[in-house]
């Protein structure tokens, strides 16, 4: 074990031919699928809309902040062999209880809230009316198909495609955007994100941007199956996390300018909804690259959409399937996996069709549950990868543990915040 870790290490330290990196892309571009949904599409774009650039600095902050624990998953695993979920497992199992417990709650709503998203997107193409709890069968369907067909490798060539459509598409109508941004309405007053009344809906985009912090034990889980299929190298894992992890972040910038150009002071009420503003969000982008681009622009959003929730159906499967491993202490198996994926996607579509009044209720709470527990799980993920013993390409170096140091007592500052004006107030 520590000569394949010294072995990888070396490799790692060696140059690597740029077409052997871009080979390497996955789990990292991965991450990015899973985020783009929720935070980005929505909670960004929303920002921009409402607050114009005034939450753009936060959107950094928190970005910036977060990197070191979602990077812990790559670190903790390349160098001991194990995921975070092991990691979570070896400091005990209590630990592993609550994670398995918030993972479950997690996986079930999003991927109902994804699954209600990419239906609502797919009625654009279905030349008559079907029901919405129909066309998420139809969804969920198709996702089931190509994880039990491919599986890793069909899921990895999607979001890679997903996400090189969805960028270069989001920056050309940004780019159209500064060339003719909306004119605010003379009695349009900005609203001031530095308020309790907007300390809710903070606390929202910090909880989902760029990503709930368990994605990094789901990003953990695909780079411990990208080792079993192909040779992985500090460099080339650091490289794919860095690549998905920093576009992810400049996508948020990115979103945030859209709607800050597009919509901030343009008088448009937004949806409440996150089905209605993701059809709000289409028609942005055809009243500005143009009318004729709507079903282009409805194709790319939903294949998106349909990203994010293929990978989080696959991502949260795996973290559970090995937290049942860790809990029962069995051997891992493939019927293992496949069961956790149909028990995930069944709820979700359970939620979807009885309890879709209150699914936008639950999302909020999913959400918000997110921003609760980040700073504990971004505490543990600390904990582990400083107390592993990795090659020194994956150790935490000075600036990455005083970057984690700030970064805990931001989201631990925030999170008494949050509990401040919620409860003692």
């Amino acid at each position: 074990m520590e000569n394949t870790v010294k072995t990888t290490t070396k490799k790692a330290q060696t140059s690597t031919p740029l077409s052997s990196l871009i080979k390497s892309l996955g789990p990292g571009i991965m991450m990015a699928a899973a985020a783009v949904g929720g935070s980005h599409l929505v909670a960004s774009t929303k920002a921009g809309a409402i607050y114009g650039w005034q939450l753009a600095a936060l959107i950094i902050l928190v970005n910036i902040f977060k990197y070191p624990f979602f990077r812990a998953g790559i670190q903790y695993t390349l160098g001991t062999g194990q995921s975070l979920v092991e990691g979570y497992s070896n400091l005990g199992r209590p630990y592993l209880v609550i994670f398995s417990i918030l993972s479950t709650i997690s996986a079930v709503v999003n991927t109902a809230a994804l699954l209600l998203f990419s239906a609502s997107l797919l009625s654009y193409f279905v030349p008559f009316d079907l029901a919405i709890s129909t066309l998420c069968m139809i969804v969920l369907a198709t996702c089931l198909i190509i994880l039990f067909a491919g599986h890793y490798r069909a899921l990895d060539t999607l979001s890679k495609a997903i996400m090189a459509i969805l960028t270069i598409t989001t920056l050309a109508a940004v780019a159209i955007a500064i060339g003719s941004p909306v004119e605010p309405d003379a009695a349009f007053v900005p609203p001031s994100p530095w308020s309790l009344a907007a300390i809710g809906f903070i606390v929202v985009t910090m909880g989902w941007m760029p990503a709930p912090i368990e994605i990094s034990s789901i990003t953990s889980m695909w780079l411990k199956s990208q080792k079993e299929k192909q040779e992985v190298t500090a460099q080339s894992a650091l490289f794919d996390f860095n690549i998905g992890y920093i576009g992810t972040a400049l996508l948020a910038l990115v979103f945030v300018a859209l709607g800050a150009l597009v919509l901030h002071g343009s008088g448009v009420e937004l949806s409440r909804s996150g089905v209605g503003f993701t059809h709000q969000l289409v028609g942005i982008y055809a009243s500005t690259i143009g009318e004729w681009s709507r079903p282009l622009i409805a194709l790319i959003a939903f294949f998106c959409i349909f990203g994010s929730t293929i990978t989080v159906i696959d991502g949260y499967s795996r973290v559970l399937a090995e937290s049942q491993r860790l809990l029962l202490k069995k051997e891992s198996s493939p019927k293992m996996l496949q069961g956790w994926i149909v028990i995930v996607s069944i709820t979700a579509l359970a939620i979807v069709m009885f309890f879709s009044a209150a699914l936008m209720t639950m999302l909020d709470f999913a959400m918000v549950l997110a921003f609760a527990t980040t700073p504990f799980f971004a505490l543990l993920n600390f904990i582990l990868v400083s107390k592993a013993k990795l090659p020194e390409a994956l150790a935490i170096g000075t600036k990455l543990k005083w970057l984690s140091v700030a970064g805990l007592v931001y989201l631990f500052g925030f999170l008494a915040v949050f509990v401040w004006w919620k409860w003692l107030m």
